[in-house]
């Protein structure tokens, strides 16, 4: 028997022998994956290395070259041949011992000259020329110039405050490219200068060109950047070594085994194992108490994501802080539950039953608390014998859109809008009047003093669905002429089941990013006006190579925009290309915006022949207006846009990113090169300082009393806006939330510094416990 049990043990050192080179052979390759790694980790360390040195390179080269334009442009020489029109001489004065400087123009401060055929002008020109003149200052930008990509220089020159002229310089590329063309570099590697989606240069491996933005190093004063790329390893170098140790390990264990076995059985021919037939069994080791039995497992119940909302009872008293400037909003559970709902639903039906008005379209957002708000709102415009549309889950504009399409002319949106997950509320329309402040407050009363219709027989109540409509209405509008990729943000919102789907109808190709709704909002805040919120888009934007990221609100009737730059694009010079775009078809319209926006915009609504009017903040107070002044425009720097040309007039963000995509696919410049023409100063998004409930409208009032802003001109519309030469601050009471609402812009930092120091001190100085974020 020990003979026998020898000579299987020695039958089994073949396969043995097999499975150990097997494992060399594994750890072998994991070892050579891990020298590529080492050697993609070295590479890709040199590569960055030359990457910041060209960056740097670059910067100081340019940085020497507008120099030299901003130490030339001030000479008194200048400004005196200039005023002499003497051309020769200025162009002495510009090109006198520069030696790189190619061609020297001089344009007139209005551009009309270029503004003749800016197609023939050259797009890129134009630009720079613009920008030099917003910014006051030498500006650069690689433009195609004399058959080729060149550096052009632009600088307005002045004398006794006034521009005389703006000066055009045009240098050779290799001015800023020769850094990039003398960085040590691999020929397995890639590096670029690129401006805005256009690479200016580059040299290397063009298969990497695609995964060369990450860690880019912007040049200063430009919207120029250095990017570079190395052959990405697997990123797993030190897993790969470690596998290939373990590899070794289960080799040598292989080899060794057969040994150890044979030893084993040679000096014992007892059986290895007990028989199973002698084992004992669960049960009895359970008796025994060796084993514990296992315990009953517990029933699954699915967790909900938030509690179910209480069953309130009615009150007698409403929480009057929920009846705001043009919307009802409230915290559910708290200062809104069902009952309100339901009340508010009677109050709205009763409005309508006074005017004679039937039937009413309701729609709802995502939130959790959606559905059960919205069944309590029916419920009481029933109550009050009103035909009742639902439409079920859509954006707000939808809802609007609906008002129209059936007819209804009233229409109840039920959403928390842009504000945290356990808000709710709603926006009101009857018979085309968006309900606001008097309306709201009326709606209050209405219900303390118990004056509800009831109808005799409630009124009936039917479902509808209104995408398709919505969709084909704007589709067969809009179509794009050239394909343009977006990435569509709706941060969980509701939004998300309309807006991709739109986008591709109208012929955009689409990247969606959290799209799904759901009411916990479980990505980020729902709000495009704060940059913190936008930061997933831009990386989405850059990784996917898009041309432009959409975001949209809660409830969809809020847009903002992003480069592939990662610039946000504020909502005032959105406004002012849909402004433009307007004013082409329905010249001396007039166009509304808010008190938020910049100083730029009115100038640009009356170059481009409107009439720009400047109006409260908020969505019901802006429609209003448009109703009053019939507007073609109006826009918000929160991110609401009104079209009444093509569309109703109501703000509807998921139209107006359909309305920017057909404007910017008409245009042969990439999204960032139209978006660069437009006037620009230096300027904060909206800066918020939290407050107690109903706190901001009483520093408000005493901030009027109390402020005082020398040389500034005051605008009290909407809080306090004082305006200077060179720029104006902001402070308004916020209608949705409790908080004050500041905003800054100015020609530059020195202004945007001194201004936001004025508003400080005055703040301070109304209450000195406010935590200022600035």
């Amino acid at each position: 028997m020990k003979s026998s049990g020898k000579k299987s043990a020695l039958h089994s050192i073949k396969p043995t022998w097999l499975l150990a080179a097997l494992a060399l052979l594994v750890a072998a390759w994991f070892a050579w994956a891990g020298v590529q790694d080492l050697g993609a980790t070295r590479l890709q360390t040199q590569v960055d290395t030359s990457r910041l040195a060209a960056g740097a390179g670059v910067t100081e080269r340019l940085q020497a070259a507008m120099s030299e334009l901003e130490e030339r442009r001030v000479r008194f020489a200048l400004a005196t041949a200039l005023q002499r029109e003497d051309q020769a001489a200025a162009d002495d004065v510009i090109r006198g011992g520069w030696a790189e400087v190619e061609a020297v123009e001089w344009h007139d401060p209005s551009l009309d000259g270029p503004y003749e055929d800016p197609a023939a002008f050259g797009y890129g020109k134009l630009g720079v020329l613009e920008l030099a003149l917003q910014d006051n200052a030498s500006r650069a930008a690689v433009v195609m110039d004399a058959g080729g990509p060149r550096l052009a220089l632009a600088a307005p020159v002045l004398a006794e405050g006034r521009v005389l002229s703006v000066v055009y310089v045009r240098l050779p590329l290799e001015t800023v490219v020769a850094p990039l063309q003398s960085a040590p570099l691999s020929d397995n590697a890639y590096m670029a200068l690129r401006q805005g989606r256009h690479n200016v240069f580059q040299r290397g491996d063009l298969e990497l060109a695609s995964a060369a933005e990450f860690g880019a190093v912007p040049v200063a004063g430009t919207r120029m950047r250095v990017v570079a790329a190395a052959p990405v390893g697997s990123g797993g170098m030190l897993t790969n070594f470690l596998l290939a140790g373990l590899g070794l390990l289960v080799a040598g264990g292989l080899l060794l085994q057969p040994h150890l076995k044979l030893r084993r059985k040679s000096g014992d021919d007892e059986p290895d194992e007990v028989p199973v037939a002698n084992a004992p069994t669960l049960a009895e080791l359970q008796a025994s108490g060796q084993v514990k039995p296992p315990a009953p497992a517990a029933d699954a119940v699915a967790k909900p994501v938030m509690p179910p909302l209480p069953d309130s009872p009615a009150r007698a008293v409403l929480d009057r802080s929920i009846f705001r400037a043009y919307d009802i909003r409230g915290v559910v559970g708290k200062t809104l539950d069902e009952e309100t709902a339901r009340l508010i639903g009677q109050a709205i039906g009763s409005v309508m039953h006074a005017q004679g008005a039937k039937a009413i379209v309701v729609g709802r957002d995502g939130r959790l608390s959606s559905p059960r708000m919205a069944a309590a709102l029916i419920d009481g415009l029933r109550r009050a014998g009103r035909e009742v549309f639902d439409i079920g889950e859509a954006p707000t504009p939808v809802t609007y859109f609906a008002a129209y399409h059936l007819r209804a002319g009233s229409c109840v949106s039920v959403t928390g809008s842009h504000n945290p997950p356990d808000y709710n509320g709603f926006k009101i329309v009857v018979e085309g009047e968006t309900l606001a402040g008097g309306a709201i407050q009326k709606l209050y009363e209405r219900i303390v003093e118990n004056n509800l219709h009831e109808d005799d027989e409630p009124g009936l109540a039917s479902k509808r669905d209104i995408a398709a409509d919505y969709i084909n209405r704007i589709a067969g509008d809009i179509q794009i002429e050239r394909k343009i990729k977006v990435v569509v943000d709706c941060g969980s919102g509701i939004a998300g089941a309309f807006a991709p789907q739109l986008l591709e109808a109208i012929g955009a190709d689409v990247e969606p990013l959290f799209c799904e709704v759901d009411g916990t909002f479980p990505h980020h805040h729902p709000d495009p006006s704060d940059p913190a919120n936008l930061r997933d888009l831009v990386n989405v934007v850059q990784r996917v190579d898009a041309d432009l990221g959409l975001a949209f609100d809660g409830d969809g009737d809020r847009l903002g925009v992003v480069t592939r730059s990662g610039e946000m694009i504020y909502p005032d010079r959105l406004l002012m290309l849909f402004a433009a775009d307007v004013l082409e078809r329905n010249p001396g319209a007039c166009i509304i915006y808010d008190v938020k926006c910049t100083g730029h915009l009115a100038m640009h609504i009356l170059r481009h022949g409107g009439s720009p009017l400047m109006w409260k903040t908020g969505h019901s107070l802006i429609k209003a207006k448009m109703r009053e002044t019939e507007a073609e425009l109006a826009g918000e720097m929160s991110g609401h846009f009104f079209f009444r040309e093509r569309w109703y007039g109501f703000d509807d963000a998921i139209y107006a990113a359909a309305r920017l995509l057909e404007i910017l696919s008409s245009r042969p410049e990439t999204p960032q090169e139209v978006f660069d023409t437009l006037p620009k100063g230096v300027s904060t998004p909206e800066l918020k300082i939290e407050v107690e409930e109903g706190r901001q409208y009483t520093f408000i009032e005493e901030f009027l009393a109390k402020a005082k802003f020398e040389g500034a001109r005051l605008a009290t519309i909407d809080g306090l806006r004082a305006d200077w030469p060179d720029g104006w601050g902001l402070v308004r009471a916020s209608n949705t939330t409790p908080v004050l609402v500041l905003r800054f812009d100015a020609k530059d930092e020195a202004a945007l510094d001194r201004i936001k120091a004025a508003f400080r001190e005055q703040l301070l100085a109304t209450d000195s416990s406010l935590q200022l974020p600035f």
